[in-house]
């Protein structure tokens, strides 16, 4: 497959065309953000971590019936999706309290929810992703109300798998975010990445961040941290 020119580059990822019209090559950089990108730096190694620890968890995905764009990572940093129009509505599934929502609603962090709680926000760097309803994505054609049900849906089956996986390497699965996208036949698949960019991993014996949390708070050691989620995915998978 031939990488063509740039089609998009966002605080994380480089999406390039292909000589398929259908495929894209996703890059994955080094660059961190936070903050909505307020706070910037560039760790080398990083970009293949995410590459990495994503490709494993998309393909975890499609065992299990998850149907997403991933297809095939073809080198450290690049991976092969297929092309997707990205719905502008994310959604955060949380299982734990702690960041945006403690301070947003001033609970307390570390709270174990009764059942997983689901939240939407409008995809726009400028406002901030603000929090949303549902009726606001529908009434205002950023999702129907189809795919709003079908983002809910895939959203609690990603989080009942990705609890259990992580909870076989000792890890908690705090909370995630997921982006979907709607492919040339119209069809609905999750996209983005799942990597320790877009969720919170806490080490369920020492409760040590595994995260992108290690940068928001000025924790150090990021690039171990995603270390050490991609050794025990890939000792999980060696066995």
């Amino acid at each position: 497959m031939v990488k063509k020119e740039l089609l998009y580059e966002g605080k994380a990822k480089k999406m390039y065309k292909t000589d398929d019209p259908n495929m894209i090559i996703v890059e994955y950089k080094n660059d961190l953000t936070a903050f909505n990108a307020l706070k910037k730096d560039s760790i080398e190694g990083k970009g293949s971590l995410n590459n990495a620890i994503s490709a494993s968890l998309f393909e975890y995905m499609n065992e299990n019936g998850i149907p997403n764009h991933f297809i095939q990572k073809i080198d450290d940093t690049h991976q092969i999706v297929k092309k997707v129009r990205i719905l502008p509505v994310e959604v955060v599934v949380r299982n734990i309290t702690t960041g945006t929502l403690c301070k947003r609603l001033g609970i307390e962090e570390n709270i174990r929810l009764p059942r997983p709680l689901i939240e939407f926000y409008y995809k726009n760097d400028q406002l901030g992703d603000p929090l949303i309803l549902e009726d606001h994505a529908e009434l205002f054609g950023w999702a129907t109300k189809e795919q709003i049900s079908f983002m809910k849906e895939t959203s609690l089956k990603v989080n009942t798998l990705m609890s259990a996986y992580f909870d076989t390497l000792n890890i908690i699965l705090v909370d995630f975010k997921l982006e979907f996208g709607v492919d040339a036949n119209g069809t609905i698949l999750l996209a983005d990445e799942m990597s320790p960019d877009t969720c919170r991993f806490w080490d369920k014996t020492t409760m040590k961040k595994l995260d992108k949390d290690r940068f928001r708070k000025d924790l150090g050691d990021v690039l171990g941290a995603y270390r050490e989620i991609w050794r025990r995915i890939s000792e999980k998978e060696a066995n």
